[in-house]
């Protein structure tokens, strides 16, 4: 039995203080690995490391049925400006705990203790999936091709998010 690919639409938000759309490469990344495997980018944008400018746009998207999944990148850090999970987490109807388990056994491989300073997360916003990834284009390279896009990947077995998409709002 072949299993049809469903393509979803995707928004990718960029969290900076001190990138503009010329040099958003992480958003770029993202937005670019999106359309590569057969997604289609519903939007795109930049925000300063604000939790008011951060909530402010994911709440437009969440409530925008031509949204299925938003990814952001930045702001996951430790630092006095990374507030992105602070201004995500809130959103979240459920917050999905195996993707932080899983970001961090994927990005060790990567960068090893390092991935310690990351605050990666995901959960559901009115349906909607949201993932947070740093804002290095390695985090968003091992973020998407190791991990995301596997779970918006309704061919992907034994099971995946994607499939999910239509159930999230049952009652």
């Amino acid at each position: 039995m072949t299993i049809a690919f469903r393509a979803l639409r995707v928004a990718v938000l960029t969290v900076s203080d001190t990138r503009d759309a010329g040099s958003d490469t992480s958003g770029k990344l993202l937005a670019d690995r999106v359309i590569r495997d057969g997604h289609v980018l519903a939007a795109r944008a930049l925000v300063k490391d604000e939790v008011a400018q951060i909530q402010a746009q994911l709440k437009k998207w969440i409530a925008d049925p031509s949204v299925d999944v938003i990814i952001s990148t930045g702001g996951t850090g430790l630092t006095g400006r990374d507030v992105t999970p602070e201004a995500i987490r809130p959103l979240f109807d459920k917050a999905i705990e195996g993707f932080e388990t899983v970001w961090h056994l994927t990005s060790f491989q990567t960068v090893g203790l390092s991935t310690m300073q990351s605050r990666a997360c995901a959960g559901l916003a009115g349906g909607t999936l949201i993932f947070a990834l740093p804002g290095s284009n390695g985090a968003c390279k091992d973020g998407w091709d190791r991990v995301i896009r596997w779970q918006l990947d309704s061919r992907h077995r034994p099971c995946n998010l994607a499939e999910l998409i239509a159930r999230f709002m049952e009652v």
